[in-house]
């Protein structure tokens, strides 16, 4: 990494090629319709992406300084939670998924989000939300073995039960960010040939695993560059920003808990996607400050649900009669990362037989911690905290706008 010098490129910008459409025929009328002085297409132009596993990218000082900057707020936020992971990596690798499903209009409140978890709900955004928390996860496990099967991996676990995205496999057909949906006429951008897909995502492993790229830097590069590629039919995105999850641990900038950066990005969508767009043309400085900018923003809303969550708990310890022995006492702790529960999550999470859950669940609700609701025909009664899911539901308010 250097310094940007007068009038230097910094970074190999994208070619372009004119490939022939097979594609479906387009609508001629409609609201799918191409418009005044419609005509078949024919022919697409399709990009070209520059391989990058040694290219560099010259980025001014202040830049570079930012980046690190932000880089050692994420290495002090994980370190500070180092030994209560057990009790937030959870909750903050699900509010990681829901803004990262959130940048792709895919909202469901905090509430669902758990509840699809266990299986009891036919929300459609929250059910693909849960799936995007077990991707993250897949992600992060295999920071220490980034490969292109791993990638196919992640994308397997977020698009389960989606057999017309064909989860896990390179795409064989092209795709395009536009308006249509029949054809990339007045698409904003089209991505490459699929055929180019495997040795470009081979190129962006070899990159990934260099380390003479400070972090935040090469993780913003190289979740700009999967994007470009697109090699997947849909779930891209969400993917792409699990990948960012996975090589921030892999760079040691967390090692105990997924930051939520994707609420950072959230919280300016536009020049996330401006960002990208600039990359596409040979200029990095502004997808790494958008990453900069993202990972500041979410090491501050982070700290703000830390806090919120020690002192709901901290409330609950005040408030609940029981014995020393009781189970209801590390039910908080669960409680606290996990919002909704059943009586089998419950036992499961306490190691007992699941009639042993019912009087600590009661104990609970009695103290005013949990409240309890037949809500879902097809499942027993589920117990949910209040407090908990509406400090996430602020996060994720938050997450919305700037700070």
């Amino acid at each position: 990494m250097r310094a940007a010098g007068n009038g230097e490129r910094s970074w190999p910008e994208l070619t372009y090629e004119d490939l022939p459409w097979d594609g479906p025929v387009e609508a001629s009328y409609g609201p799918g319709a191409a418009g005044e002085g419609w005509r078949t297409l024919t022919t697409y132009r399709a990009a070209v992406p520059p391989f990058i596993a040694e290219a560099g990218a010259a980025l001014s000082a202040d830049v570079l300084a930012a980046s690190e900057a932000a880089s050692a707020e994420l290495v002090r936020f994980d370190a500070h939670l180092g030994d209560r992971v057990a009790a937030f990596a959870p909750v903050l690798l699900r509010s990681e998924s829901a803004s990262s499903s959130q940048i792709e209009h895919l909202t469901a409140s905090a509430r669902s989000i758990f509840t699809a978890e266990l299986g009891a709900t036919s929300n459609r955004n929250a059910i693909e939300i849960a799936a995007n928390t077990s991707a993250m996860g897949a992600a992060i496990d295999l920071a220490d073995n980034l490969t292109p099967d791993g990638i196919r991996r992640v994308h397997e676990v977020l698009m389960h039960g989606q057999d017309r995205h064909t989860p896990g496999l390179w795409r064989q057909q092209p795709v395009w960010i536009g308006t249509r949906s029949d054809s990339p006429r007045g698409a904003t951008y089209v991505a490459p040939h699929h055929d180019r897909v495997p040795d470009l995502i081979d190129d962006l492993v070899t990159y990934m695993h260099r380390r003479d790229v400070p972090a935040l830097a090469h993780v913003a590069l190289s979740h700009a560059q999967f994007e470009t590629i697109h090699p997947f039919t849909d779930g891209n995105g969400r993917t792409g920003r699990a990948l960012a999850q996975s090589l921030l641990r892999a760079r040691g900038t967390t090692r105990n808990v997924a930051v939520p950066v994707s609420a950072g990005l959230l919280s300016n969508i536009e020049g996330y996607h401006s960002a990208l767009t600039a990359f596409r043309t040979g200029e990095p400085t502004e997808i790494v400050r958008a990453f900069t900018d993202a990972a500041q923003h979410a090491v501050w809303n982070a700290r703000i649900l830390v806090d919120e969550i020690d002192e709901i708990t901290a409330g609950w310890r005040r408030k609940l009669k029981a014995r020393s022995d009781s189970n209801a006492w590390p039910l908080l702790d669960i409680i606290s990362r996990r919002p909704v529960v059943n009586a089998v999550t419950t036992a499961a999470e306490l190691g007992v037989a699941t009639p042993n859950a019912y009087p600590p669940l009661r104990a609970l609700t009695e103290h005013g911690i949990l409240v309890s609701k037949r809500e879902y025909r097809q499942s027993g009664p589920f117990w949910r905290s209040p407090e908990i899911l509406q400090s996430l539901d602020r996060f994720a308010e938050r997450a919305g706008r700037r700070a």
